[in-house]
């Protein structure tokens, strides 16, 4: 619609219409454009008024072809208008375009950087894990094969009459870890969770999961006279252990 009106007012029908020389079917199509397009009537009227401004500054004979120049003018003023607006509308669509692009860039910019930060911590996070790792590794080779490691052979009270484990006490190292080799039958909503008694301080080693093997040992905090103690804990562990359920003792 806007192609068919611009090529309306490319052309000179309002200018004739207004000095009175279109043909009737030109007349009619001029007088159809300015009754239903807001632009071709703004145009018009403001080609009826410079034309009636004119006319009244220059109210003598006038010489010869000043009509068409004066029309000419018009037109070619009208043109720039429309060139005028038409480059404001380009320039401001382009500077819309540009700040979308720059917004853009800028939101994926720092999208990159906070996802380099989360991969970062990742890297740092699994690298302090896997040094973990392999220090609790070298730990259980030490406690395992060093002649100076003392084994003590933990069973169950009448609670936890299957229970059986092998404590590895390295004094040297101060090193010591427990083999759960076999658990007890528990209800569902019970589980065993490991204590260790440090210096008269209660510590949580986590619930059992599974009994273990001798390449996968529960690691305790070592100190001398340290006493550990297995319970029977509601499932998922307790934050204190229940002193009625304690199932084992293991005195360093």
């Amino acid at each position: 619609m806007q192609e068919k009106i611009k090529l309306f007012l490319d052309t000179d029908l309002l200018e004739k219409y207004l000095l009175g020389t279109t043909t009737n079917l030109e007349s009619n199509q001029v007088e159809r454009y300015i009754a239903m397009y807001p632009e071709v009537r703004k145009t018009y009227n403001e080609l009826q008024e410079n034309l009636e401004a004119f006319a009244k500054s220059y109210a003598i004979k006038s010489p010869d072809g000043l009509k068409e120049n004066i029309l000419s003018k018009i037109k070619a003023q009208n043109k720039t208008k429309r060139k005028f607006m038409n480059y404001a509308i380009a320039a401001s669509l382009a500077a819309i375009v540009s700040i979308g692009a720059s917004y853009f860039f800028y939101t994926q910019n720092l999208n990159l950087q906070e996802e380099n930060t989360v991969v970062t911590n990742q890297i740092k996070l699994l690298e302090e894990d896997m040094k973990q790792r392999l220090e609790d590794v070298r730990n259980q080779f030490i406690v395992l094969n060093n002649p100076q490691t003392k084994k003590y052979t933990v069973t169950g009270n009448i609670k936890a009459k299957d229970l059986k484990a092998v404590a590895y006490v390295n004094p040297v190292k101060k090193l010591s870890y427990i083999n759960v080799q076999n658990l007890p039958q528990l209800k569902e909503d019970e589980c065993l969770q490991m204590w260790a008694e440090v210096n008269g301080k209660m510590i949580n080693l986590g619930v059992i999961k599974e009994a273990g093997t001798k390449d996968n040992l529960l690691a305790m905090p070592y100190a001398k006279n340290a006493v550990g103690y297995i319970t029977i804990e509601p499932k998922g562990g307790n934050d204190a252990p229940t002193v009625d359920n304690i199932v084992a003792n293991i005195t360093f």
